[in-house]
């Protein structure tokens, strides 16, 4: 994992426990106190969820809150914001889906 150690705001990582959560049904671990934006991207996870139509990958952008790219289902919870939301032990995380196509009618495009 790749992380900032000694930070001279939040200070040293050291001093935190460590702490387990999944992301898409894999195990990983954070630092408690960590948003979940943070203890992804230090397990080397970029892709966050598919865009609704288009089926693009989607990923971190301003990690401020502002653009709701790092939306995920949280505990079934859907369009949390990763980067404003601290991850806690055991949390389920899931990646955003593409949704059905609403303009297809019985499998059939309108095309």
């Amino acid at each position: 994992m790749t992380r900032i150690i000694d930070h001279p705001v939040l200070g040293r990582l050291e001093n935190r426990n460590v702490i387990s959560f999944q992301f898409d049904g894999n195990s990983y671990q954070a630092y408690d106190g960590e948003s979940i934006a943070a203890a992804l991207l230090a397990n080397g996870i970029r892709k966050l969820r598919v865009h609704e139509e288009s089926g693009s990958p989607r990923g971190f952008y301003c990690n401020i809150g502002h653009c709701m790219e790092c939306r995920v289902t949280v505990n079934d919870h859907s369009n949390v914001r990763a980067c404003l939301t601290v991850v806690e032990n055991d949390m389920i995380i899931q990646s955003g889906k593409q949704l059905p196509n609403l303009l297809k009618k019985g499998g059939q495009s309108n095309e």
